[in-house]
């Protein structure tokens, strides 16, 4: 119940993403196709959110400079994958700057979906959403409310990382998650996924 906690899939691959990173850095390629796997669901899955069908791209952009940097890189995995998300997101900006459009949602891959919240009831509901249906809903919610929902949700930093990504106050992407995670689920409510109050949000039948 933590308030601040990462989900536990990224946390608990954390150690041996730290370790694969410092192989990586010593040049062993293997090791940075570890890292990649790890971290590459939840980077693609942040990326579908801002710039839609071209993630792919954006993405194999950012993996450019992510290893051509990779020496620059200090820190343990969960610092990885926030230098990874800061990355990605410069890239989607860019890409966005050159096409002159808007950041849109995209469908977010089921898999990336399927990875498990902070076990709280927000983040549940939020995981309970089928593919189009999560389109729909982070679509709708304000750019720093859907923003901090897939740094948090998706990439699975924690509030302090999701913020060094953003370029804001932890309260403040504290604050957009926790009012973009609780419209979520309010919608959900509505929409008769649970009668039974909080705690059994996000559990359907």
């Amino acid at each position: 119940m933590g308030q601040g906690g990462e989900p536990r899939r990224a946390r608990a691959y954390d150690g041996e993403l730290g370790a694969a990173v410092a192989r990586a850095q010593e040049g062993d390629e293997a090791a940075f196709a570890v890292a990649y796997r790890i971290v590459h669901p939840g980077l693609l899955g942040y990326l579908r959110g801002i710039v839609g069908d071209d993630a792919e791209d954006v993405a194999s952009d950012a993996w450019l400079e992510i290893a051509r940097d990779l020496g620059r890189f200090k820190g343990d995995g969960a610092g990885f994958r926030g230098w990874t998300a800061t990355i990605a997101r410069h890239r989607a900006l860019d890409h966005l700057r050159r096409q002159r459009v808007r950041p849109r949602s995209a469908a977010l891959e089921q898999d990336v979906l399927d990875l498990p919240g902070q076990h709280s009831t927000h983040e549940q509901a939020l995981e309970s959403l089928s593919t189009e249906r999560a389109l729909e809903l982070v679509r709708a919610l304000p750019r720093d409310q859907a923003e901090a929902v897939l740094l948090r949700v998706v990439v699975g930093l924690d509030g302090p990382a999701a913020a060094r990504v953003l370029g804001k106050r932890p309260g403040a992407v504290r604050t957009a998650a926790y009012r973009g995670l609780k419209s979520l689920a309010g919608r959900l409510g509505a929409a008769g996924v649970t009668k039974d109050g909080h705690r059994t949000l996000g559990e359907s039948e």
